[in-house]
């Protein structure tokens, strides 16, 4: 099983906007049950090419971009984004928007929502690995 999390860089931070995220890092569970560990298997950039350097970096809750989230081309680039994770089975996310959850439905992804305070990639793994089946 292949379990993707946006991240900030390689120090493996979560990225709270999975669609606006840098970088994906992509982990291999290994064993089973309660015994689950994590390795990570790669860093992937997020493919989307509409992102601005540095934007939404420290996301506010309340948010709104000032990109048309219906625009044909805007839509596209979050199927990058499926498309890159095409071979994990869950994308772990604090928040995403329609587009990111439509791109990861039709490239197989399943979403994990997590509403815990853990920052980094292995830590949230861990603590949710219970949900990964």
């Amino acid at each position: 099983m292949k379990i993707a999390v946006p991240v900030k860089d390689k120090t493996l931070t979560m990225f709270n906007n999975a669609g606006h995220t840098p970088y994906f890092a992509v982990f291999t569970v290994k064993g089973g049950g309660m015994f689950k560990a994590f390795e990570l298997q790669d860093l992937r950039p997020n493919p989307r090419t509409d992102l601005e350097e540095e934007a939404h970096e420290e996301e506010e809750e309340g948010h709104t971009c000032s990109h048309d989230h219906d625009d044909e081309a805007h839509v596209q680039e979050h199927m990058k984004m499926g498309k890159a994770l095409e071979d994990c089975d869950y994308l772990v996310v604090k928040r995403g928007c329609k587009n990111t959850a439509r791109a990861m439905a039709e490239h197989g992804v399943g979403i994990k929502k997590y509403n815990g305070t853990q920052a980094v990639a292995g830590a949230i793994l861990s603590e949710i690995s219970a949900q990964l089946t």
